[in-house]
């Protein structure tokens, strides 16, 4: 017998593009909600990306897997009449537009939570729906540098260095999607939906906690670091023969072990490095003593002994190593699927393992427009009326 879905039930609305809205749509696809994305005409943007076959695109197919398709113009009034129609039995709606672009089409919380209470609305967008900055654009990039993340990666002294992942498009709708959840089940308890407010901007303040922290106790504006942790050291990628490794002796008994271990048990005893705070305030001169150790033999030598000896330390992998690190394939985080314009595309797992619920990852991409006809006739419309709304160019 199959296991059920967490999620089993709950119908969303998926009014987003490109990466923060999606990203969270797709969890929610993953754990079992039915998930119909709305489509302009054109599509996606992401489905015109590198790799595109006609309108379908393995970007694209990351980042909606699991998902319905359905296509209507809402700048049009039988598009925007049909969207309400569905708005009106749907559980959950996202939206990724700067703020006030769904209000001005009649779509906003507002309007649509008093033909249905219980709807909950997340918006994700750059810089939230309130403060000065709300009608700009949301571009990971831009929220990296706002939020301070640019400032703080990189090596000392070097250009500003935005992280390589698109950190605050990720982290805006992983926290929609938490605010999602709770809703879910506030409504549970009081039978009403409620606005999310999600911003790129305030899920990269919000991940600097260490930065903050330092900040906010007085110890002035944090720096770049390189991969040097600002709280910890040593923990940092390290020189060997033949590249890098990471090492993070975190605590005290970590530290006098990597000592032992690098022939150097005198160095724990030392005042520049005999408690954290000492480790830290010195960081530079720690470093340049492992490394005039560890740079005498490869990598391969000091992750075997680090590892016998416990100390937490591991390899720089690229990613054709990532997803054939048997940790990584034994967690199920690369998956196959075939689509019918891609052919067997692999795609990312999901980190979110569940006993009883497992999230299902095994699912395509939809392609553009593939479930109007469906998913319209499911919300009560008849052939006339879907033919109509074809023919007015409102529908795909």
């Amino acid at each position: 017998m199959s296991k059920s879905s967490a999620l089993d039930g709950l119908r969303v609305l998926d009014v987003t593009q490109v990466m923060a809205g999606p990203f969270c749509a797709m969890l929610l696809a993953d754990l079992g909600a039915d998930l119909i994305k709305v489509e302009p005409p054109a599509g996606d943007s992401t489905r015109q990306m590198p790799g595109a076959v006609g309108t379908d695109s393995p970007g694209f197919n990351a980042l909606n897997r699991g998902k319905r398709s359905i296509v209507l113009d809402l700048k049009a009034d039988a598009g925007r009449d049909a969207f309400i129609r569905l708005a009106r039995s749907t559980d959950i709606l996202i939206e990724n537009y700067r703020p006030g672009v769904m209000d001005g089409l009649g779509l906003g919380y507002a309007a649509l939570a008093t033909l249905n209470p219980r709807l909950i609305y997340a918006s994700i967008s750059g810089y939230g729906q309130s403060g000065p900055d709300r009608g700009k654009g949301g571009f990971d990039l831009i929220a990296q540098g706002v939020a301070g993340i640019m400032s703080i990666t990189g090596e000392p002294g070097r250009p500003p260095v935005k992280a390589g992942v698109p950190l605050t498009d990720l982290s805006a709708g992983l926290f929609a999607l938490v605010g999602i959840l709770a809703a879910v089940e506030h409504r549970h308890r009081s039978g009403a939906g409620q606005h999310i407010d999600a911003s790129l901007v305030d899920a990269g303040v919000a991940l600097s906690v260490w930065e903050a922290t330092e900040y906010f106790s007085g110890l002035g504006i944090p720096q770049a670091l390189g991969s040097a942790h600002r709280m910890i050291a040593p923990y940092q990628a390290v020189r060997c023969a033949d590249g890098y490794i990471t090492l993070g002796a975190a605590n005290e008994r970590l530290f006098r072990r990597l000592c032992d271990v690098l022939g150097h048990p005198e160095w724990s005893t030392q005042p520049e490095f005999a408690d954290g705070a000492s480790r830290v305030l010195h960081r530079q001169a720690l470093t340049d003593r492992i490394e005039a150790v560890t740079a005498a033999a490869p990598r391969s030598h000091w992750l075997t002994l680090l590892n016998a000896n416990d100390i937490p330390c591991g390899p720089i992998n690229d990613y054709a190593q990532v997803f054939a690190d048997p940790q990584v394939v034994a967690r199920e985080m690369v998956v196959e699927t075939d689509h019918p314009t891609l052919g067997r595309v692999r795609t990312l797992g999901s980190p979110i393992k569940m006993s009883a619920t497992p999230p299902d990852v095994s699912r395509r991409g939809p392609r553009l427009g593939e479930h109007t006809d469906e998913v319209l006739r499911e919300a009560g419309f008849g052939s006339d009326e879907i033919a109509a709304l074809r023919r007015s160019g409102a529908a795909r």
